[in-house]
């Protein structure tokens, strides 16, 4: 799944050296932490959340074939 994110991400971003995805793993739920530079933050978020609720939707989609919840949440440093 992190390489699913990783390149759908790299393709939305002017700066695709900057992403980095980080996966914590629990006992529900594994959660992909995503960073991108601060510029490409709204093109990775979309507007009105348009771009990151698609990206959501296809980690849905694609984490139900492994059976597990996979949850991804974008970071602003």
């Amino acid at each position: 799944m992190r390489e699913l994110v990783e390149m759908i991400v790299k393709a939305l971003v002017d700066r695709p050296e900057a992403v980095e995805i980080s996966e914590v793993s629990g006992n529900h739920a594994h959660v992909l932490e995503l960073k991108v530079a601060k510029e490409d933050l709204g093109k990775v978020i979309g507007k009105g959340g348009s771009h990151a609720s698609a990206i959501r939707t296809l980690l849905a989609a694609a984490s139900g074939k492994e059976n597990k919840r996979y949850i991804l949440e974008i970071i602003e440093s």
